[in-house]
């Protein structure tokens, strides 16, 4: 419901639906949506699939149109957008990369566009779509309809790349990552008139005890959110954001696994107590910090015997030597770095260089956890 800008909604309203490409779609807060559509973690690997996809063939072409349905894919992934949505975009125009904002509109009486909503997305994705479109051969191999593409054949290109990440394909259709991103922004706690905002919703089930937001205040939580997401994404040194997918509690004490996005399991014991105040269950999503001083290192490919729950093999990507401590930065995954701080002592005799193979391992106590 919106009156003078303001947008009202029940603080605990748990649930919406839309009449969306496909058919009706229902889409909840409760823990059982998991099963229904993709979650961050899923959605992450299918979005990989896609990035390796694009860039995976020889003929510069190919790569460019494969380019196009990545950033049909993209668009849909972080802003929610309908496929028909995005296909309407002039991505020259509608999207302001200064203030981070993609305008989606719909057509007026004598086809006119005017504009429907606006999308607040991170500056990683703009500054991903400037670089896309700066290209002359990306911007003049489309002609003068950017997306002019049978709809079709994208859904056909989205249900192989879900298949090829192990998913079925109707999860991967556009319709069915809009939903997932619509119960991703909800499990991250994003107040509800943001998410409907957010996917040009129009009006909420409404009840009791509401919470008004300003159309002001919906624009700031959208970006500061779509800004942290980002940055989980961007190489956060010793930083794993994924979902809990063990809770074992003992008398004192519980253990707690995390699965990251890029799959790292990682492996902390907190007291009974913290885990209560932080309201961990398995499915919530955390993130897990490790301090630099406690990530051992070790040389070479093999797999240490140690006792250390959190191991990773990963590369030397870059070294920082002082004359007391030397900083290790360990690549062990695409988008994942750990930073290492030992002895300069210490340096000397691993004598580490770039490039070369390292283990990096922790112990679960040295897991520090917060909820965003």
């Amino acid at each position: 419901m919106e009156k003078g800008g303001q947008v009202s909604i029940r603080k605990k309203e748990e649930s919406w639906n839309e009449q969306a490409e496909g058919g009706r779609l229902h889409l909840t807060s409760s823990a059982k949506q998991g099963s229904r559509c993709l979650d961050s973690i899923q959605l992450n690997r299918l979005e990989m699939s896609f990035r390796r996809w694009a860039e995976e063939t020889a003929r510069a072409d190919v790569r460019l149109s494969r380019r196009r349905i990545l950033l049909i894919f993209l668009l849909i992934r972080y802003t929610g957008a309908k496929l028909s949505e995005v296909l309407a975009l002039d991505p020259l125009h509608d999207i302001d990369h200064k203030r981070r904002v993609v305008f989606f509109q719909s057509i007026a009486g004598g086809g006119k566009k005017v504009n429907k909503r606006e999308v607040q997305i991170s500056e990683v994705l703009s500054a991903e779509i400037r670089t896309m479109l700066a290209a002359s051969a990306f911007r003049s191999s489309f002609g003068d309809v950017f997306f002019g593409i049978d709809p079709a054949f994208v859904r056909r290109k989205f249900y192989e790349r879900a298949e090829e990440s192990g998913f079925p394909k109707q999860l991967g259709a556009p319709e069915m990552i809009r939903k997932a991103r619509g119960a991703e922004l909800m499990q991250s706690n994003i107040p509800l008139p943001a998410v409907q905002v957010l996917l040009g919703y129009s009006t909420p089930g409404l009840t009791s005890s509401y919470v008004t937001f300003s159309g002001e205040e919906i624009r700031q939580i959208t970006k500061h959110f779509v800004e942290k997401e980002a940055s989980r994404k961007t190489s956060a040194r010793n930083c794993f954001f994924g979902k809990i997918r063990v809770l074992q509690r003992g008398d004192i004490q519980s253990l707690v696994e995390i699965i990251t996005l890029e799959g790292h399991p990682v492996t902390t014991v907190i007291t009974n107590d913290s885990a209560g105040r932080l309201g961990l269950r398995e499915g919530k999503l955390i993130t897990a910090e490790v301090k630099a001083p406690w990530v051992i290192l070790h040389k070479g490919g093999e797999e240490p015997a140690c006792t250390a729950e959190n191991r990773f093999h990963g590369i030397i990507e870059r070294i920082n030597a002082g004359r007391i401590t030397t900083e290790y930065i360990v690549r062990i995954s695409e988008q994942t770095e750990l930073c290492s701080v030992i002895t300069s002592g210490s340096s000397r005799l691993l004598k580490l260089k770039k490039g070369d193979p390292v283990w990096v391992f922790f112990n679960s106590f040295a897991v520090v956890l917060h909820i965003d």
